[in-house]
């Protein structure tokens, strides 16, 4: 993978009308009243990806600007994904992280500033993926379970540092290297299989330009669009094990 994330309106232009309306719908002072319902993320579907064909598409680095169109095409076609975060990346996005969380995506650790974590201290690599978490926690009430090394690259001194399960994949598409949103639609439509993990990127325009291909292919093919959780429900993942399919 590459390497690299109220107007309050003045009274003077109100009519007389309008002033007494706006003031009647204000509520008596000690009248009780209602607080509003803080939204919560849907719970997990129920889906037996032992038995339902499933493919779980999750894409990494983000979020970015090009995030709020992906959510849009997927929320569409009633798709769900797994977003795999860069903890740098959700300070400058918090309104998109949150909504991953409220319409039913996966939100999940990819460090804070894609290292390699290979080549860092086990104090270093705790680092990334503490303050990564406490980022997605803030951002959108849920905290990350789901960790995926950046580059894929790990072993047993990561795995024990990191203290997550460590999600791969079964398909690369190379989005980030084949900036073509055609090629992306085909390798992301005719490679996965049943309980397969899709790799993406939606830091890139191709890619994003590449999903509504990609969910409408995939439909036709059979498959049910999870998250990394869903896909593994009834499944005991393992903190430090690996995982590029069901």
């Amino acid at each position: 993978m590459a390497a690299t994330t109220a107007m309050v309106a003045g009274c003077g232009g109100m009519r007389a009308g309008q002033i007494v309306a706006a003031r009647s719908s204000v509520p008596a002072a000690g009248s009780p009243s209602t607080p509003t319902p803080t939204p919560t993320p849907p719970p997990p579907r129920a889906i037996d990806c032992a038995r339902t064909p499933c493919v779980a598409l999750t894409f990494d680095d983000g979020p970015g600007e090009h995030t709020g169109r992906l959510l849009d095409d997927l929320r569409r076609e009633g798709a769900r994904a797994t977003f795999f975060l860069l903890g740098q990346n959700v300070a400058p996005h918090r309104d998109l992280v949150r909504r991953m969380a409220l319409e039913g995506h996966e939100v999940a650790n990819h460090s804070w500033s894609h290292p390699q974590l290979t080549g860092m201290s086990p104090d270093a690599v705790r680092s990334q993926v503490r303050r990564t978490n406490e980022a997605v926690r803030e951002a959108s009430g849920m905290t990350p379970t789901l960790f995926r090394p950046p580059y894929g690259a790990t072993d047993g001194k990561v795995a024990r540092a990191v203290g997550m399960p460590q999600i791969m994949w079964s398909v690369d598409t190379l989005d980030w290297r084949d900036r073509s949103a055609a090629r992306v639609a085909r390798i992301g439509v005719r490679e996965p299989g049943k309980g397969g993990i899709v790799l993406l990127h939606d830091i890139h325009r191709t890619t994003v330009e590449a999903v509504p291909r990609m969910l409408s292919g995939l439909k036709k093919r059979g498959f049910t669009l999870v998250t990394v959780s869903e896909m593994f429900h009834g499944k005991q993942l393992r903190p430090g094990h690996k995982y590029k399919n069901r």
